[in-house]
Protein backbone atom coordinates (compact mmCIF):
# COMPACT_ATOMS: atom_id res chain seq x y z
CA UNK A 1 0.00 0.00 0.00
CA UNK A 2 1.58 3.24 -1.10
CA UNK A 3 1.06 6.74 0.22
CA UNK A 4 -1.73 7.59 -2.23
CA UNK A 5 -3.79 4.57 -1.13
CA UNK A 6 -3.28 5.45 2.54
CA UNK A 7 -4.44 9.01 1.90
CA UNK A 8 -7.53 7.73 0.07
CA UNK A 9 -8.38 5.55 3.08
CA UNK A 10 -7.97 8.46 5.49
CA UNK A 11 -9.81 11.03 3.33
CA UNK A 12 -12.32 9.22 1.08
CA UNK A 13 -14.13 12.42 0.03
CA UNK A 14 -10.99 14.22 -1.14
CA UNK A 15 -10.49 14.58 -4.91
CA UNK A 16 -6.73 14.68 -5.75
CA UNK A 17 -5.57 17.39 -8.13
CA UNK A 18 -2.74 17.08 -10.60
CA UNK A 19 -0.26 19.78 -9.69
CA UNK A 20 2.67 20.11 -12.06
CA UNK A 21 5.15 22.91 -11.44
CA UNK A 22 5.74 25.07 -14.48
CA UNK A 23 9.45 25.04 -15.24
CA UNK A 24 9.04 26.41 -18.74
CA UNK A 25 9.66 30.05 -17.83
CA UNK A 26 12.44 29.18 -15.41
CA UNK A 27 15.17 28.56 -18.00
CA UNK A 28 14.28 31.19 -20.59
CA UNK A 29 17.19 33.50 -21.21
CA UNK A 30 17.11 36.43 -23.64
CA UNK A 31 19.15 35.68 -26.76
CA UNK A 32 20.98 38.57 -28.38
CA UNK A 33 22.09 39.20 -31.96
CA UNK A 34 25.67 40.22 -31.09
CA UNK A 35 28.10 37.44 -30.20
CA UNK A 36 29.27 36.81 -26.64
CA UNK A 37 33.04 37.19 -26.46
CA UNK A 38 34.92 34.26 -24.93
CA UNK A 39 38.46 35.26 -23.84
CA UNK A 40 41.37 33.39 -22.29
CA UNK A 41 43.72 35.08 -19.83
CA UNK A 42 46.21 34.19 -17.16
CA UNK A 43 46.00 35.92 -13.82
CA UNK A 44 48.68 35.21 -11.24
CA UNK A 45 49.87 32.33 -13.42
CA UNK A 46 46.50 30.58 -13.47
CA UNK A 47 44.28 30.28 -16.57
CA UNK A 48 40.80 31.81 -16.59
CA UNK A 49 38.05 32.10 -19.19
CA UNK A 50 36.11 35.36 -19.42
CA UNK A 51 32.71 35.79 -21.06
CA UNK A 52 31.55 39.32 -21.83
CA UNK A 53 29.34 41.25 -24.21
CA UNK A 54 25.89 40.12 -23.01
CA UNK A 55 23.39 42.95 -23.41
CA UNK A 56 20.41 41.36 -21.62
CA UNK A 57 19.38 41.60 -17.99
CA UNK A 58 21.92 40.91 -15.26
CA UNK A 59 19.66 38.25 -13.75
CA UNK A 60 19.71 36.28 -17.03
CA UNK A 61 23.50 36.56 -17.19
CA UNK A 62 23.76 35.35 -13.58
CA UNK A 63 21.55 32.35 -14.39
CA UNK A 64 23.74 31.58 -17.38
CA UNK A 65 26.83 31.89 -15.18
CA UNK A 66 25.46 29.46 -12.63
CA UNK A 67 24.43 26.97 -15.30
CA UNK A 68 27.87 27.00 -16.92
CA UNK A 69 29.63 26.56 -13.59
CA UNK A 70 27.44 23.63 -12.57
CA UNK A 71 27.71 21.88 -15.96
CA UNK A 72 31.50 22.15 -15.93
CA UNK A 73 31.85 21.61 -12.16
CA UNK A 74 34.24 24.53 -11.81
CA UNK A 75 34.44 27.69 -9.78
CA UNK A 76 33.91 31.17 -11.05
CA UNK A 77 32.26 34.50 -10.43
CA UNK A 78 30.08 37.19 -11.97
CA UNK A 79 31.61 40.68 -11.77
CA UNK A 80 31.28 43.88 -13.80
CA UNK A 81 28.99 42.26 -16.41
CA UNK A 82 31.55 39.50 -16.99
CA UNK A 83 31.52 35.80 -16.17
CA UNK A 84 34.91 34.60 -14.94
CA UNK A 85 35.44 30.82 -15.01
CA UNK A 86 38.49 29.21 -13.41
CA UNK A 87 40.45 27.25 -16.00
CA UNK A 88 40.63 27.14 -19.80
CA UNK A 89 37.20 25.84 -20.84
CA UNK A 90 36.66 27.92 -23.97
CA UNK A 91 35.69 25.00 -26.22
CA UNK A 92 33.23 23.50 -23.73
CA UNK A 93 31.69 26.87 -22.86
CA UNK A 94 31.30 27.77 -26.53
CA UNK A 95 29.56 24.44 -27.17
CA UNK A 96 27.16 25.03 -24.25
CA UNK A 97 26.34 28.55 -25.44
CA UNK A 98 25.83 27.44 -29.05
CA UNK A 99 23.43 24.71 -27.87
CA UNK A 100 21.43 27.41 -26.08
CA UNK A 101 21.28 29.49 -29.29
CA UNK A 102 23.90 32.16 -28.58
CA UNK A 103 26.47 33.38 -31.05
CA UNK A 104 29.96 33.10 -29.61
CA UNK A 105 33.23 34.68 -30.71
CA UNK A 106 36.57 33.25 -29.55
CA UNK A 107 39.26 35.79 -28.67
CA UNK A 108 42.87 35.14 -27.65
CA UNK A 109 45.05 32.05 -27.86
Amino acid sequence: MDLQDQLKNLFPDHEPQDVTPEKENENKIWLQDDPIICKYEKRKGKPITILEGYTGANEDFKKLSKEIKTKLSVGGSFKDDKIIIQGDYRDKIMAILKDKGFKVKRVGG
